[in-house]
């Protein structure tokens, strides 16, 4: 937590839903009714589930891990604002002033934000002027919002879920979009000029007008195959898959390695269960894939995309993921231990080797990760609690709201230095 929101003063959740009964009562137009207007308050952890703050005002209010599911903020002013890890179920932000807001990993499932105002902007504190700072959605689960016709010209939507989200007469000129989960997103009308839409997902979305508006799709996903198609390898891939495991069995004297690099495999759906033990697959596409149990020891799986995948259990001990994105991907349990490999003089030390990888709003509960490298890595808001990182390695990890609850860390490099202080919710709020 930064010093600023040290300072701010706090309220008890009775002094909060005193608040909102004034407001009410502000709203009915009944005597001693009173707006709401909160100013650099922090609100961190409270509930307003349900409430109706409609025209409220909670201007640089820190409002981070509330439940606001199902509350009515319609023209209200969350200006510069931050409502990170909060429940935003089912909101309503309809004419809502969220500018300079940041809302990154946020549930936004069914929130409704049409016609919000979500430009930049910023608070000054103790008359120093604050530079005007973008909207950040990163991460948030955008699922099913309505976004039509609000102004969200530069907001970074970096990494969010936008799956069937209404972004249609949207003004997202500037907007940073990359990573983002845009499936079936509408986006008819919509402003997207000089968007970014780096490595985006685009399945289900007609790409005729974001062509129209020069936008770089090269590195997107959209339901084009990128790279090789499964059907274009030559032979059926079970066929592949056995004279893989003949090579595994005969140390390499029958059979044939199974190479899938540059190989788009999400047709496929599902690898649940398979034994791919040392396979190569550089720059693959396994987007959303449900790869429970799967087995990929001592693999080769740089720059690949592991987005969005169901790898829980896993056994992926040995492997190798430099520079891939596994942006939240469910790695529960999985087991990223090192392996001895070779014999006698030639044996080595082979841990499992994460380094300039993405792993973002990762799950990573009671995964095995002893002397697993992360070197370089971005690990922001991933899950570590109860993990086993004895030995591992973070330098230069870039660890923003990273959870490490219970976790065994014993020699473990962190450059804490390099990171934002972790900040997790109290189970009981100090009055």
């Amino acid at each position: 937590m930064t010093q600023e929101e040290e300072s701010l003063q706090k309220i008890t959740q009775d002094q909060l839903d005193a608040l909102v009964g004034l407001h009410n009562r502000f709203l009915d137009g009944r005597i001693g009714g009173r707006r709401a207007i909160l100013k650099n308050i922090d609100l961190t952890g409270l509930s307003l589930q349900g409430k109706n703050l409609r025209q409220g005002s909670f201007s640089g209010c820190l409002m981070m891990y509330m439940d606001l599911s199902y509350a009515n903020f319609q023209e209200a002013e969350l200006y510069a604002c931050d409502l990170s890890n909060s429940n935003l179920y089912q909101t309503k932000f309809v004419r809502c002033d969220l500018r300079g807001a940041k809302i990154e990993n946020a549930n936004l499932e069914g929130a409704d934000l049409e016609s919000a105002d979500l430009r930049s902007g910023g608070l000054a504190t103790n008359g120093t002027f604050v530079t005007a700072q973008a909207v950040n959605f990163r991460g948030a689960n955008l699922s099913g919002a309505k976004l039509s016709g609000s102004m969200a010209s530069n907001a970074d939507f970096s990494d969010a879920t936008m799956t069937g989200a209404n972004i249609s007469k949207a003004d997202l000129r500037g907007a940073t979009l990359e990573g983002a989960d845009m499936s079936n997103v509408e986006m008819e009308g919509a402003q997207l000029m000089g968007a970014n839409m780096n490595s985006a997902i685009l399945t289900g979305v007609e790409l005729t007008e974001l062509k129209k508006y020069g936008i770089d799709l090269s590195k997107a996903i959209t339901d084009e195959n990128i790279g090789t198609a499964v059907s274009d390898l030559g032979e059926p891939l079970p066929s592949l898959v056995e004279k893989h495991r003949e090579w595994l069995k005969s140390a390499g004297k029958v059979g044939q390695q199974l190479d899938l690099s540059n190989v788009d495999l999400r047709l496929l759906g599902s690898l649940k269960m398979e034994r791919m033990t040392a396979i190569k697959a550089i720059k693959a596409k396994f987007f959303g894939m449900n790869l429970y149990k799967i087995e990929l020891q001592s693999a080769q799986l740089d720059e690949s995309d592991f987005r969005n995948c169901d790898m829980e259990e896993a056994d992926l001990r040995g492997s190798s993921f430099r520079e891939c994105n596994l942006s939240h991907a469910n790695l529960k349990g999985v087991d990223c231990s090192a392996l001895m490999l070779g014999a006698g003089s030639t044996q080595r030390f082979n841990p499992c080797n994460f380094t300039n990888a993405k792993v973002r709003y990762a799950n990573l509960v009671g995964a095995k990760l002893k002397d697993t490298v992360f070197a370089g890595a971005d690990v922001s808001f991933s899950d570590f609690t109860g993990a086993d990182l004895r030995g591992a390695d973070f330098s230069g990890a870039i660890m923003e709201n990273t959870i490490f609850d219970d976790a065994m860390t014993e020699g473990a490099t962190f450059d804490r230095d390099k990171s934002r202080p972790v900040f997790r919710i109290p189970t009981d709020r100090e009055e």
